[in-house]
């Protein structure tokens, strides 16, 4: 990290596209203490008169990856559409904590950056192009960094073989209601800002409320019945589309079978398994990450079948050996070692895989989908009346136009759920033509039985600790029949709304960005 001695001042009269600097300057405030600035040049270059913004940030979470790494630096600069140029100011973290802290509790920021806001204001004038300042007038806009963040704690920083840097926290977020809400997340360093899983979690023990506490006494354990990410809860709400079917597996005495396309933590791996009943395999790149995920986040192998390899390499294996089981050889290789006796075809194929370039922003899927062959690998390996689902995070316009028409090629009618938080879609396709429902009053063109937008209401209502949690064992039996009432609860909780077909009603156009 070099010093402000060192700095040549004139090198940021211009852009440079993704040119990143950090130093450290006394803190005007407190002159025994420093103050860590960090400047990133936005990697695309826009044809509008350079934007600069400041981010101050928050007390206490300086060594967060997302204030301290460029990669999340990055991500801060991409959620501020028009921003040339993007300078972080906030304490200097402490020597040799490159990580998150270990513990966080929040506080009022107003005040202390009140008494930085005038001091650095020569600072911004010198931080910025040339082109910026104008006849002597000049601002930089201050923008707020705001989450529900109330506090956290590390529980564990982990190295993995292809996912790099990752922690464990456990947190407390603010809540609509006067009971709280506690969360686990696994987030990457690569993309700091991007929860790769996040579950409720609550105490193992009774507790009152004033002593249920983040990082103290307390110990908490997964809460896997519930599903807080917003955009799995449409991912598993797309099964209503075939929800005849797998009613009629149910009664059949018959499982149906989900594979899941990254697995992270295993939250909709471990919801599919034991409020639904699936008989879930499911596809991580990274070792560690399921290792992490039995630790902390409730994922059980004896339930849930998981492979470590490529998922598209998964796909395109398993749809081989359905070839191979056809014409009645068998070599023995990959996850269908467990094929021989049993139907290969998944009723539900679930993708939830990101980008791992932070350069382009999040993106979900990786490109490698948008590939014919893909797609086909994975239609083949669907029962008849299966459906592949993808979680979809699109940087543009033509990206997602891109991926519609590949889905259109490949499966019948192509439909989108958008989740409503500006980011995420859920497309669904299935291989076989839907059959629409019979039209009621609230039916509208182009849309079938689905999910309403009012049950997106991430992680459902909070937990009230007052009462010991009660664990209900079953026969086998029982638990297929559980499973089935829970899937026709499911079902009758999604409303006639949100399946909307892509070609009838694509996504706002003023939501993405230029192509």
């Amino acid at each position: 990290m070099p010093n402000s001695m060192a700095l040549d001042i004139k090198s940021f009269e211009t852009i440079i596209p993704s040119r990143f600097l950090s130093f450290t300057i006394p803190n005007p405030a407190l002159p025994t203490h420093l103050l860590r600035v960090a400047v990133l040049d936005n990697p695309i270059q826009l044809n509008e008169s350079p934007q600069v913004a400041a981010l101050f940030v928050p007390q206490n979470r300086e060594p967060d990856w997302i204030f301290s790494t460029e990669s999340g630096h990055l991500q801060l600069l991409f959620s501020s559409p028009g921003i040339s140029r993007l300078i972080l100011i906030g304490s200097n973290p402490t020597v040799g904590s490159d990580s998150s802290p270990l513990t966080y509790h929040k506080r009022d920021n107003a005040q202390y950056v009140k008494s930085l806001e005038n001091s650095v204001k020569p600072l911004f004038f010198a931080l910025s192009p040339k082109v910026s300042v104008q006849d002597g007038i000049f601002d930089v806009p201050i923008l707020d960094y705001e989450d529900n963040l109330i506090c956290s704690v590390v529980l564990e920083r982990c190295v993995g073989v292809l996912c790099c840097e990752m922690l464990v926290e456990d947190i407390e977020i603010e809540s609509d209601s006067e009971l709280r809400e506690f969360r686990r997340r696994l987030r990457f360093k690569r993309m700091p800002n991007l929860v790769q899983t996040e579950i409720r979690i609550v105490p193992q023990k009774v507790f009152e409320l004033d002593r249920v506490k983040i990082g103290g006494e307390v110990k908490f354990r997964p809460d896997t019945k519930v599903l807080v990410h917003s955009y799995l809860i449409p991912m598993v709400a797309s099964l209503s589309l075939i929800g005849s079917c797998i009613e009629d597996r149910f009664r059949k005495g018959l499982k149906p079978k989900a594979l899941c396309l990254g697995v992270g933590g295993g939250a909709l791996l471990s919801f599919l398994r034991t409020e639904l009943g699936f008989e879930v395999f499911g596809v991580e790149m990274d070792e560690e990450v399921l290792r992490v995920a039995r630790q902390y986040f409730g994922l059980e192998d004896c339930e849930i079948h998981v492979s470590v390899g490529d998922a598209i390499e998964y796909v395109e294996k398993l749809a081989g050996r359905d070839r191979v089981l056809v014409s009645g050889e068998d070599n023995g290789d990959f996850y269908l070692n467990h094929a021989n006796g049993f139907d290969t075809k998944f009723d539900v194929i679930m993708v939830d895989l990101d980008s791992c370039d932070a350069r382009n922003g999040v993106i979900a899927p990786p490109l490698e989908f948008f590939k014919k062959h893909i797609l086909s690998a994975a239609r083949s390996v669907l029962s008849d009346f299966g459906i592949f689902v993808m979680n979809v995070i699109p940087p543009t316009r033509l990206f997602y136009d891109t991926l519609i028409h590949e889905f259109q090629e490949i499966f019948h009618e192509p439909y989108e759920i958008d989740v409503g938080n500006g980011e995420n879609f859920v497309l669904i396709a299935k291989v076989s033509p839907v059959t629409s429902p019979p039209e009621t009053e609230d039916s509208d063109p182009g849309k079938i039985l689905g999910f309403h937008k009012e049950n997106l209401s991430p992680g459902g209502k909070s937990q009230d600790f007052s009462e010991e949690p009660r664990l209900v064992e079953a026969s086998e039996e029982g638990f297929a029949a559980q499973c089935f009432s829970n899937w026709v609860l499911l079902v009758a909780d999604f409303t006639i709304s949100a399946f909307v077909k892509c070609m009838i009603a694509p996504p706002v156009e003023d939501m993405w960005q230029a192509s």
